[in-house]
């Protein structure tokens, strides 16, 4: 394990039984407040946008805007938030998925996301990657590419990656830690 995964790993904390019984939820609030841990983190998604060519950077509601937008920033690039329907203003593209709870559907905003754009997916953790995935087929919708997917940490125990193989073509899934 690299330095960089012992400290955000130590400062990730387990909650049992949330938010439902039988699930170990990855509570990832002790290191948002950590700044040198943030730092890191955010340093290490900046690279992985830097190294995938990305021009753009999504972040899925909720956490994935939180680390989204600071390494968007730090990567000079602009960031596009991914929303539950019905949040959005004005015209968007909508597509439904299933996920671990139930299902649900994202939206994004018709316009912010074009032919060109090379996108690289943000997220704090890859479960069953039926949020993500329904974030490539709007990306590809828009006419945009899918530059990559990075998460924190990928619950592999859940088979995203294997779900997401297909959808990516390709495009690298890069996951900070793996449990």
């Amino acid at each position: 394990m690299t330095d960089i995964q012992e400290l955000l790993l130590s400062r990730i904390r387990d909650v049992a039984d949330y938010p439902e019984p039988g699930v170990m939820f990855k509570d990832i609030t002790p290191l948002l407040a950590d700044p040198a841990a943030f730092t890191a983190l955010t340093d290490a998604l900046a690279q992985i946008a830097a190294d995938t060519g990305a021009t753009k950077v999504v972040g899925l509601e909720a956490r994935g805007f939180i680390l989204g937008a600071p390494v968007a920033v730090r990567a000079g690039l602009g960031f596009i938030p991914v929303r539950k329907a019905g949040k959005l203003p004005g015209a968007t593209l909508r597509q439904a998925y299933d996920l671990e709870y139930g299902s649900a559907e994202i939206e994004v905003h018709a316009e912010d996301l074009t032919a060109g754009d090379r996108v690289l997916i943000v997220d704090d953790v890859l479960a069953t990657g039926g949020t993500a995935e329904a974030a490539i087929h709007l990306i590809q919708r828009a006419g945009a590419e899918v530059s990559g997917l990075a998460v924190l940490m990928e619950l592999g125990f859940l088979g995203g990656r294997t779900r997401l193989e297909a959808a990516l073509d390709g495009a690298p899934l890069q996951a900070l830690l793996q449990v």
